[in-house]
C-alpha cells in the first residue's frame, strides 16, 4: 500500500509518498517563508494563492523522489485542519480532485495528530502510550497518547502560544520573521541570567501562558528606548528563551510523571530549538524519562507526518 499525502495549513506546500510499512519513500516541502519575512508575517491570502501555483508541482516532484506513478498510489490523505483557511483549502481541494478522478479513498487528518506522528517517523520503535508536548506558532498543547488515534488533552495555552510569544518577542526586538529561530540565534549570544522574566502560574497548572512572557520583553524594551539607553537585545533574547523554555520542560516532565508516563515525546515547529531539546533530555533523564523528538527538519510542517497520521 502507498499513500500519497497533501499538507498546506499554513506557508508550506508539501507532499509525501508512505507505504504500508511506514517507510517514507519521499517527501518535499515548497516554502515561503522568504517571501512572508518582507510583511513580518504570513498573509494567508497571499499564502492560498502560492499553494495553488506550488501544489501540482509537489506531488509530481513526491512521486518522482519516491519512484512510483500515480498508479501505484492506494489513497489520498491532506491535512482537514486546523490552519489558514484558504491555505487549507488549496490542498484539500487538490486531494479531494485527485481521490476522486483516480477513485482512491480520501484520508483526513489533524494537523496536530501529524506533528504527534512525525515522532514515529524519527523512532519506529516508539508506541503508546506515551505523553507529547506539542508546541508551535499556534500551539502549546500537553497530550496523552493513549493509542494509535486515542488522545487526550492534559493542559494548553489560555492565550498565546509559545511560538507566537516568540515571533512577537522577535518584532519587539527588531529581528525578521519566523521570530523562533531568530531569537535562538540571538540568544547564543546573550546572558540568559541577565534578565528576570517572572514564570506565569496558571489554575490548571499544566496549561500555558505566554502572554505575559511577551508583554513583561516587550515593556523592557519600550523602558530602555525611552531612557534613551541601549537595548542588550542578545541578553533580552537569551533571558527570554530561557523562561519559556523553563515553563514548558517543567510542565511536561510533570504531566509525564502525574500520568504515570515514562515516555515523554516532543512536537510542532519549536521543537527544534536546541535549548528545549537539551534541557528536556536532561530532565527527562533526571527521573527515568525515555525522551523522543523528531529531526529539526520533521518538527516544521511537512507531508510526511500528514502520511505517517494517515
Amino acid at each position: 500500500m502507498n499513500i500519497l499525502a497533501f499538507e498546506s495549513s499554513c506557508d508550506e506546500t508539501a507532499a509525501a509518498v508512505i507505504d504500508g510499512g511506514g517507510v517514507l519513500r519521499s517527501d518535499v516541502v515548497a516554502t515561503q517563508v522568504d517571501f512572508h519575512a518582507r510583511f513580518g508575517g504570513v498573509v494567508p491570502e497571499i499564502a492560498s494563492r502560492m499553494h495553488v501555483e506550488a501544489v501540482d508541482a509537489m506531488v509530481d516532484q513526491a512521486l518522482e523522489q519516491a519512484n512510483c506513478s500515480i498508479d501505484s498510489i492506494d489513497a489520498i490523505a491532506v491535512t482537514q485542519g486546523p490552519g489558514l483557511v484558504g491555505a487549507l483549502l488549496t490542498g484539500v481541494a487538490a486531494a479531494k480532485a485527485l481521490a476522486m478522478g483516480r477513485e482512491l479513498p480520501l484520508i483526513a487528518v489533524n494537523h496536530i495528530e501529524g506533528h504527534v506522528s512525525a515522532n514515529y517517523i524519527a523512532s519506529p520503535e516508539l508506541e503508546p502510550p506515551f505523553l507529547c508536548l506539542v508546541v508551535s506558532g499556534g500551539h502549546t498543547h500537553l497530550v496523552v497518547v493513549r493509542d494509535y488515534g486515542v488522545y487526550e488533552l492534559i493542559g494548553q495555552t489560555v492565550d498565546d502560544a509559545a511560538g507566537e510569544a516568540f515571533d512577537k518577542a522577535a518584532r519587539a526586538l527588531g529581528l525578521a520573521y519566523p521570530g523562533g529561530p531568530m531569537i535562538e540565534k540571538l540568544a547564543a549570544e546573550g546572558n540568559p541570567k541577565a534578565y528576570h522574566f517572572t514564570r506565569p502560574r496558571c489554575e490548571n497548572p499544566l496549561d500555558f501562558s505566554f502572554s505575559g512572557l511577551k508583554t513583561a520583553l516587550i515593556n523592557t524594551v519600550h523602558k530602555l528606548r525611552q531612557n534613551g539607553q541601549d537595548v542588550p537585545a542578545a541578553d533580552i533574547a537569551a533571558s527570554f528563551q530561557l523562561a519559556v523554555m523553563e515553563v514548558i520542560v517543567q510542565k511536561a516532565v510533570t504531566a509525564a510523571l502525574e500520568f504515570g508516563r515514562d515516555k515523554l515525546a516532543l512536537a510542532g515547529g519549536v521543537a527544534a530549538n536546541s535549548l528545549l531539546r537539551t534541557m528536556m533530555r536532561q530532565e527527562c533523564e533526571k527521573h527515568g524519562i525515555s525522551f523522543f523528538r523528531p529531526e529539526p527538519v520533521l518538527c516544521t510542517d511537512n507531508a510526511a507526518m500528514i502520511a505517517c497520521a494517515a
